[in-house]
């Protein structure tokens, strides 16, 4: 077994900088490489954590550094065409969400996974919250019963308030409001999340009807080189394979909310909250003969590995982790339906061609 797994991050975003304050913390792993088309900012962010390798194109990174695997980190638009050229070169692969701008290429990439046999997991990261793994298994295991209804949102107030800064002068934010730029909106930037936070407890998606809506941010609707026609907020009605139904919906728009996310799952024997701008660690439950007295209790949760450390795991074991890329495939194929959805004003079955969940 190898001393530690060699890494290199391409895209150096701010979720760049997590992974990477993740990986020093972490004995089992090493980042030797990193990878921005701004060498400014990789020599910046090459500096800040130590490390000796810069490349300013991922394909000069696969032929010259002698790396394990690569955590992408790029804008939506190049998630795809650099995870395939990356498990191409033989490459374990972490790449942020959404998988993909379309679920042919999600499809395309844990396919193409899958024949090379490398591990492959997209970045779900409220999977790293305890509280979120709890909830998975008492649905599973049927402490509520059936589920029959549930409700989940993820609001955040930036466009609203200064909370992150001001996005009409940042092009952090600016690119997430322009497809042109490789936005999906708020859809595929954080709802991304929420859909696959109610679909880790619940399984796959059959149904959405979806509304999306963008307003009006800027004289012309537009700042500099950026269009701002990307969604703003999006509203969906959806049912479950198991015939559980409910609302997801997510804004960026809602004041005195800076990043919050909440679950709520309904079954005819009780009902559990992940409420995570309370607690990321607790859940509340009303199970058994207590849902007859409306009665609620607090699990404490214990710790739970991040996604990162269920990469790395999976690499060393040869064991498959999840969310893999075909839960990113299934979950880009719920936010292809709510497009569609949005444009017909029907509701749109979901077809799903990837394999059924595997457990965690």
């Amino acid at each position: 077994m190898k001393k530690y797994i060699r890494l290199a991050i391409v895209g150096t975003g701010g979720m760049a900088h997590a992974h990477a304050e993740e990986i020093r913390r972490r004995k089992e792993s090493a980042l030797v490489s990193v990878c921005d088309v701004d060498e400014t900012k990789a020599r910046a962010f090459a500096e800040r954590f130590n490390v000796h390798e810069v490349y300013t194109s991922q394909t000069d990174l696969l032929k010259q550094s002698h790396v394990d695997a690569v955590i992408n980190v790029t804008p939506d638009a190049y998630h795809a065409p650099l995870s395939l050229e990356a498990i191409a070169a033989g490459k374990h692969v972490l790449c942020e969400k959404p998988l993909a701008t379309s679920a042919a290429d999600a499809r395309k990439m844990a396919d193409a996974a899958a024949r090379k046999g490398v591990v492959h997991m997209v970045n779900f990261s409220y999977r790293n919250h305890p509280a979120v793994q709890r909830a998975h298994t008492l649905v599973q295991r049927g402490d509520l019963g059936r589920p029959l209804h549930f409700e989940a949102s993820y609001l955040q107030s930036w466009l609203a308030a200064t909370i992150w800064g001001d996005w009409r002068i940042s092009p952090q934010w600016l690119w997430r409001l322009s497809t042109r730029h490789g936005s999906m909106g708020v859809l595929g930037d954080v709802g991304v999340h929420i859909l696959d936070l109610a679909s880790f407890p619940l399984g796959l998606y059959s149904q959405v009807s979806c509304r999306l809506k963008t307003f009006a941010k800027a004289k012309g609707n537009r700042i500099g080189a950026y269009p701002l026609d990307a969604n703003d907020s999006a509203v969906i009605h959806a049912e479950m394979e198991n015939g559980a139904a409910g609302v997801v919906h997510t804004t960026r728009w809602a004041a005195g909310h800076g990043n919050s996310l909440l679950l709520r799952i309904f079954g005819d024997e009780g009902s559990l909250v992940v409420d995570l701008d309370k607690s990321g660690t607790d859940l509340q439950v009303c199970l058994g003969p207590k849902r007859h007295r409306a009665e609620w209790k607090t699990i404490h949760c214990g710790p739970t590995p991040t996604n990162l450390q269920r990469f790395l795991r999976s690499i060393t074991t040869g064991q498959r982790e999840q969310p893999d890329f075909h839960q990113g495939a299934a979950i880009q194929e719920v936010i292809d339906a709510c497009v569609e959805s949005d444009k017909t004003g029907k509701a749109v079955r979901i077809k799903s061609s990837t394999p059924k969940r595997r457990k965690t």
